[in-house]
């Protein structure tokens, strides 16, 4: 590898640790963390935080349980019938889950890695073409991007006589919110969109790279279009809908933690999830620095006090990160038992 590769492979790597923290440098540089022990153990209620964790762990198990929907089709361009398949055990369940725990954990080292990785997982364990997979990884990215786009204009659309309301009984009017935000506020703002613009022009940059690779291209372009041949679509838009129901529960629920964000309730827990779902597309580790950023905005426009929405997006935030460590933990010790399918085949054959 040549000097040029290696410098720019960290220049990807760096730059989105040097985003996220210079945000967070920003917004915390006079944040009084002495302070923040008491509200952890004295004023948080860590119930509601425990009742959040299997919502978060479900929306990923539904995420893998997806994933074999996508996957199907593709298996059977290969020529096996479904009774060979499920003979071979492959994909099998406990790898399509924990492949997407894995991936959620290393792409808080390397963002946007965890897609390459799940499918090296699946193609490590049972031996499903790497490049078939990853183009099952671009139809549910594809899929989750237009339940996101919907839910925002739902959101937006619910919001509008909310708007109104507090602006008539405020007294307030756009120029007074946007005269809230600094000099410094823009500059974060703006650097954030620069930013998405930037991973926008990585990705068709790639994109053209796979153009140049038949084999690849022909891969990926098969994963896409299997979603026309998904058997079971009830099932594909339940866990579709179940990814996205237990993401808004495992956020919405931490509201009731905190006593200054218990009472503002659903419509401002689905305003900030989708601006928080749209700043995590700025690559940063699990969207640190965006999304603090974005969700504390929004919660200061409800009437949260500054000092309080820095503790909500820092708690929530830091507890659910080490929730998808620890499940990436879990999934590194759990695959290291699983036996390889080429295994599986010569123990069969040997008995």
């Amino acid at each position: 590898m040549d000097t040029k590769n290696v410098l720019n492979n960290a220049f990807k790597i760096l730059l989105p640790l040097l985003l996220g923290g210079a945000i967070l440098y920003w917004m915390y540089r006079n944040f009084d963390f002495q302070n923040l022990n008491h509200v952890l153990w004295h004023e948080m209620d860590w119930t509601w935080m425990l009742l959040s964790f299997p919502f978060g762990i479900l929306a990923q198990m539904f995420r893998g349980w997806r994933w074999r929907q996508t996957l199907e089709p593709v298996l059977e361009e290969r020529g096996e019938r479904r009774e060979e398949r499920d003979m071979k055990g492959g994909p099998r369940n406990s790898v399509l889950v924990n492949a997407v725990f894995l991936s959620y954990a290393a792409s808080l080292v390397i963002p946007r890695i965890g897609e390459f990785t799940r499918c090296a997982v699946l193609k490590r364990y049972d031996g499903i073409s790497f490049s078939k997979a990853l183009g099952t990884v671009v139809t549910e990215r594809a899929v989750d991007t237009l339940v996101v786009l919907l839910f925002s204009g739902i959101t937006l659309l619910l919001q509008i006589p909310v708007f109104r309301t507090f602006f008539n009984e405020t007294g307030t009017s756009l120029d007074s919110i946007i005269g809230r935000f600094s000099v410094t506020g823009w500059m974060v703002t703006a650097i954030c969109g620069v930013a998405a613009l930037i991973l926008l022009h990585i990705l068709l940059r790639h994109l053209s790279i796979y153009n140049k690779v038949r084999a690849t291209l022909g891969g990926i372009w098969q994963g896409v279009i299997s979603l026309r041949h998904v058997r079971n679509v009830p099932l594909f838009v339940f866990f579709t809908l179940g990814i996205w129901g237990s993401y808004f529960l495992h956020y919405y629920l931490t509201f009731f933690c905190f006593d200054f964000t218990e009472h503002l309730g659903l419509t401002c827990a689905m305003v900030t999830f989708v601006v928080g779902s749209i700043a995590v597309i700025v690559p940063t580790p699990n969207g640190a620095g965006p999304w603090h950023f974005a969700v504390k905005t929004m919660l200061i426009l409800y009437g949260v006090a500054d000092n309080e929405a820095l503790y909500f997006v820092l708690i929530v935030h830091t507890v659910q990160t080490m929730l998808v460590i620890l499940l990436g933990i879990w999934a590194w010790i759990a695959v290291s038992f699983l036996e390889r399918r080429e295994e599986r085949g010569e123990r069969r054959e040997i008995s």
